[in-house]
């Protein structure tokens, strides 16, 4: 059920606007606040498509680090190659809402940011050179995960490590296993930034309609799956122990970046940044705001009755609010949710109100049906 009920008059006049009513013809779209091609073009050309851009080039430089310390494995090259894949790892945050289109037709997510990795299963895979890392029993044992764990998580030291990938048995296959999942993040990476910027661009903006499968309802609805099932649950409601599945059992080891652990709260904090400025329109290289899921809502006049504060601006606020819940935790997610778990819950709680909000609410207003199933019991 909505937490809010909002004026109807909004959705009628968009209704009568996008369709025609009475026979008249539609209006000119230059002028009309409900069209929704302003609002599309801006999404691909001032957001997804420089943000797939810029994280091109952050995956470019890691692949240049990488390779570097696969030719030759010691402590200069390991330092080099892991700072890449942490400034990599942020700006993935910054594209990972992106699933839909191109990047929903090939799954990236999957390829790239499952976690916990799987260490048996990363093991196995070195063993065998010919594994295909299509297949979903590999899902966690690529991309930033995986890497996480080869560089930072097979042994104490820095030379422990460094051994394992020199004078080590196996070191030659761990090595190769690195070339191959940073060639396999390439490959990925360039087919959804081909595909956007050939024909997809402009099948992706001339698709205005609200029904299933158009452009507006699957944006609408890989965002609202992002920020509850990837932000909410899966950098804070799972390793807390949040979630209504897990009976309060913490699960600390879950963090996202678990090798890595002082980045966790990066990773998470970037994230929830991309989210509000997407809501916002906030085009990724300029930073000025364009037509919008906020000024969309604003169009169709969403309000909370009771006070007659507009809908966007609720969503701005609760925002905001879980932003403040995040300043409060730690850098070390793991840590955090051992030393001072409740301040991960609270921060649980504020997101999971936005989730409502755009789940439920935002989705009504603009007459998008959720087509995602979330079964975590929340």
């Amino acid at each position: 059920m909505s937490l809010f009920q909002f004026k109807k008059i909004g959705v009628v006049l968009g209704i009568c606007i996008l369709s025609g009513c009475g026979g008249s013809s539609d209006p000119d779209p230059a002028v009309d606040p409900l069209d929704r091609v302003p609002m599309l073009t801006n999404w691909a050309d001032n957001i997804i498509i420089p943000a797939y851009d810029n994280f091109n080039a952050k995956l470019g430089t890691m692949t240049t680090k990488a390779d570097a310390f696969t030719s030759t494995p010691n402590e200069t090259t390991l330092a080099g190659f892991r700072t890449s894949w942490k400034d990599a790892y942020i700006d993935w945050q910054r594209v990972e809402l992106f699933e839909f289109g191109p990047g929903d037709r090939n799954t990236i997510r999957n390829f790239f940011n499952i976690y916990p990795a799987d260490e048996a299963g990363i093991v196995q895979n070195i063993s065998d050179p010919a594994v295909n890392l299509a297949l979903p029993v590999s899902y966690a044992r690529q991309g930033f995960p995986a890497l996480d764990y080869l560089i930072n998580g097979l042994a104490d030291s820095d030379q422990g490590i460094i051994t394992l990938y020199t004078t080590d048995s196996d070191a030659s296959k761990r090595i190769a296993y690195i070339d191959k999942l940073v060639d396999r993040m390439n490959s990925l990476l360039t087919t959804v930034i081909s595909d956007w910027k050939g024909s997809y661009r402009s099948t992706f903006i001339s698709s205005t309609g609200l029904d299933i499968g158009s452009s507006t309802s699957n944006v609408v609805n890989a965002y609202t799956l992002n920020y509850e099932r990837f932000i909410r649950s899966g950098k804070i409601g799972i390793p807390s122990g949040a979630m209504t599945t897990s009976g309060g059992v913490k699960y600390p080891e879950k963090v996202e970046a678990y090798y890595k652990r002082d980045i966790s709260l990066t990773l998470a904090k970037t994230a929830h940044q991309a989210t509000v400025d997407f809501f916002n329109g906030k085009g990724f290289v300029t930073g000025t705001e364009g037509p919008s899921l906020k000024s969309y809502l604003d169009a169709l006049d969403a309000k909370d009755v009771s006070t007659g504060t507009p809908l966007s601006q609720i969503i701005n606020n609760q925002f905001s609010s879980s932003a403040l819940k995040f300043d409060l935790l730690g850098e070390n997610l793991h840590d955090q949710v051992i030393n001072n778990n409740q301040s991960m819950i609270d921060t649980y709680n504020e997101l999971q109100k936005a989730v409502r909000m755009l789940k439920v609410d935002m989705t009504s207003a603009m007459s998008i049906t959720i087509t995602y199933t979330d079964n975590d019991g929340d």
